[in-house]
């Protein structure tokens, strides 16, 4: 007889002898089965007999680790979402773009040429310092390994005060699977369309008393709906835990991704017109080829030196690297005299970082008088060092060229035969240096059961350095960049009203600074952003947590967004190859939307998810100069409405006694790629027209398996409706999303 439990459950059993009890099992994240318990008391009982185990909690009670404070989700006064194991399992997801499409109000903005994917939310870019794992920001240039997840968390809205120089919107957390006293493991082999394949093991379980341990790895291979891109990786996850004492646990992890990928710039655009183009059709150079690795490790010390104070300490070292050399697949923005003609040109990058950090933090509850306080204080430090270099490429003769060759889109075949792979060599290393560090302190005051005040104050200092080595020159020379010191406080507070115990009101406001990366076209540093942030909203659950539902509106202003700058310093257009390292102060935007979260366990073995979010993020002062954004316009690749709606059930009794039926429904709404219209005073109108409208669309995903004893089979029909739409990178990048595709996972479990 199988059973299903959650982490927080009432299990009732009844004996011959009729006597009922009922065991509650502990919120921490490492308890163990707690059938385990209800055997032994039966053993202990002559003639018992367990006839019938009845779970009448649904409601995932888990703690949020992005929350790092140990607040309850219904005292935080902001919205937080918990994709978990299982469901990523379900879902068959191999892509952090599957799992967030659980998440309401995250999308995928771009796919940054195949290397990449690049996320959005509440209108705001996620990948430059919003991106965490195990609550440390990562080099979000690589695509993460999904099998080694344990979980991914959304913290929406301000996490300043927790995280330091992060973008408003929220923060994405991955939770890499950690060891259990409790053996395990299974065997998984992943295969599907376009010759996909991709086996994975995980092995949990005790060294000793006092040690456990966790190996899971996995290797992927496979082609692509795209002519001529492969995929290969290969990613190793140790971690071990250690209970020193019955107040100490360290646990050591770390992991190692190396990825071989073939870069694509997607398909054809012309001006402002995506061309109808078969969605298979590569426009690269066959030698076109990408790497990226990327490896952390990570140690984390939590003591509890008694029930009510609890001291943590979390240090991690990160590694990234990645290269490529292809053509460029970029957009004309005039068209060529005849129709379809391009001229590819080469772009070639080598970008590394470097990333050490330290978390020292204390939890703690006490009371003065009648008012209780949870307090959260802390102190933590951040190191990076990043590398980029510049490429320049030369013919046989040693002439620099920009152009590789020029092709017709409707004619191209990549599998004749073109020119040699053209020579290059670095002509400019650029070492950015950076060191943050913060300070702060939060209290949740309960005046009451029903009121709560949540106030903190965090003070960040950053302070940054690029230094630009010409190795054009001999000797190489070496150009000091500016020191860039910012250091702010950022206030946050919010006020939590519940006339119930399962029922929240809130409202908060947060101040917060995001130091800006990168230079003017002139090399001189850029000011930071100050962004104010109001949210207000309920969370209520229903029938003991069979339905919670979370509704918050939100506004944010930034008074100076950073975006990639359109011309360099010679008034040439930033592309071919783009600098990402010239940036733009362009202007205040506001972003203002609501959003609505759903999530219901009805019955056992069924589980549902809703979500719908509309967000209006636009331009709302610019200077109205030649260059600048136009005032009231909606910034690019910020959809007004997305939705998502799924759900998974496995039969529970009957002949059918474990199978499973589930479906996701994700929508994005329209939305404008490539970059935003600005005044020119020499285009007609005084307006460069450069936005590239984008149809709203929907993906459909079904599936269905079949548990047996240790073994389950899973199979998966992605886009149903074989639906055709765009992610698109500001002015190039425009790749098409997957058609319908074929997966089916096979599973032995330990």
């Amino acid at each position: 007889m199988k059973y299903i439990f959650l982490p927080t459950l009432t299990l009732l059993f009844s004996l011959t002898c009729l006597a009922q009890e009922s065991v509650n099992t502990s919120d921490d994240k490492n308890f163990e089965d707690p059938f385990e318990s209800i055997t032994d008391t039966i053993k202990n009982k002559k003639g018992g007999v367990l006839k019938e185990v009845v779970i009448t909690a649904n409601k995932e009670k888990k703690a949020v680790s992005a929350l790092r404070s140990g607040l309850k989700p219904m005292d935080t006064p902001q919205s937080v979402q918990v994709i978990g194991a299982e469901i990523i399992e379900q879902q068959q997801a191999i892509r952090l773009s599957e799992v967030i499409k659980n998440a309401n109000g995250i999308y995928v903005g771009s796919a940054r040429g195949g290397a990449q994917e690049s996320f959005f939310s509440r209108g705001y870019d996620m990948s430059a310092n919003n991106m965490f794992k195990n609550g440390f920001r990562y080099n979000a240039g690589s695509i993460p390994e999904v099998s080694g997840l344990e979980k991914v968390e959304f913290l929406k809205g301000g996490s300043a005060l927790l995280y330091g120089n992060v973008a408003p919107g929220g923060i994405l957390n991955l939770v890499t699977k950690t060891p259990s006293f409790k053996s395990g493991g299974e065997i998984t082999m992943q295969a599907g369309s376009y010759s996909y394949y991709k086996p994975s093991i995980d092995f949990y379980g005790p060294l000793n008393k006092h040690i456990a341990y966790r190996f899971n790895a996995s290797y992927e291979n496979s082609e692509s709906f795209r002519d001529v891109v492969k995929n290969e990786r290969i990613y190793v996850n140790p971690s071990f835990l250690f209970n020193v004492s019955d107040k100490t646990q360290i646990t050591v992890q770390g992991d190692y991704l190396s990825a071989d990928w073939t870069p694509d710039f997607g398909t054809g655009i012309l001006g402002k017109t995506i061309l109808d183009l078969p969605r298979n059709s590569f426009y690269g150079a066959l030698w076109s080829t990408g790497n990226t690795k990327s490896a952390s490790a990570s140690v984390l010390l939590n003591h509890s030196f008694n029930e009510n104070w609890k001291l943590s300490f979390n240090t991690s070292f990160q590694n990234y690297d990645r290269s490529s050399k292809s053509t460029a697949q970029l957009s004309n923005l005039d068209t060529y005299a005849t129709p379809g003609d391009w001229n590819r040109g080469l772009v070639q990058n080598k970008n590394s970082e470097q990333i050490f950090g330290d978390q020292l933090s204390l939890q703690g509850t006490f009371s003065t008088g009648s008012i209780k306080h949870q307090i959260f204080t802390g102190v933590d430090y951040e190191n990076s060092l990043a590398t980029a270099n510049t490429y320049a490429f030369y013919d046989a003769n040693g002439k620099v060229i920009t152009t590789y060759d020029t092709i017709n889109l409707f004619t191209y075949d990549p599998n004749v035969p073109t020119l040699a792979i053209p020579n290059s060599r670095a002509t400019q290393t650029v070492y950015t240096s950076t060191q943050r560090f913060g300070i702060y302190a939060q209290d949740l005051i309960s005046f009451t059961e029903k009121i709560k005040l949540l106030a903190g104050l965090r003070w960040s200092w950053q302070e940054s350095q690029a230094d630009t080595h010409n190795l054009t020159k001999n000797p190489i020379t070496i150009a000091e960049g500016a020191k860039r010191l910012d250091n702010a406080f950022s206030p946050k507070i919010g006020l939590v009203y519940q006339p119930t115990k399962d029922m929240s009101l809130f409202a908060s406001y947060s101040n917060s600074f995001t130091p800006n990366t990168g230079t003017t076209v002139d090399l001189k540093p850029l000011e930071p952003s100050i962004i104010d942030q109001y949210e207000a909203g309920i969370k209520k659950d229903f029938w003991k947590g069979a339905l919670s539902t979370n509704v918050t509106v939100y506004q944010i202003t930034n008074s100076n967004l950073v975006q990639t700058a359109i011309y360099k310093a010679d008034g040439t257009l930033n592309i071919n190859p783009i600098d990402p390292n010239l940036r733009e102060l362009s202007g205040e935007t506001k972003s203002k939307g609501i959003e609505i979260d759903v999530t219901a366990r009805p019955i056992v073995g069924l589980g549902m998810n809703a979500g719908y979010s509309y967000n209006d993020m636009r331009y709302e002062k610019t200077s109205g100069l030649n260059g600048s954004p136009i005032a009231g316009n909606r910034l690019a690749r910020t959809p007004a409405n997305t939705a998502n709606l799924s759900f998974f059930y496995t039969l529970q009794t009957g002949i059918l006694k474990g199978m499973s039926l589930g479906a996701i429904g994700n929508y994005i709404g329209k939305r404008v790629g490539g970059w935003n219209n600005q005044y020119d005073s020499t285009r007609p109108n005084g307006i460069w027209d450069r936005e590239i409208p984008l149809e709203g669309y929907t993906t459909i995903d079904v599936s269905a398996g079949y548990e047996w004893k240790k073994f389950s089979i899973l199979c998966k029909l992605s886009n149903v409706t074989n639906e055709l739409n765009y992610t698109v990178h500001e002015n190039y990048s425009v790749n098409p999303i997957a058609p319908r595709q074929v997966l089916t996972s096979l599973k032995y479990k330990f």
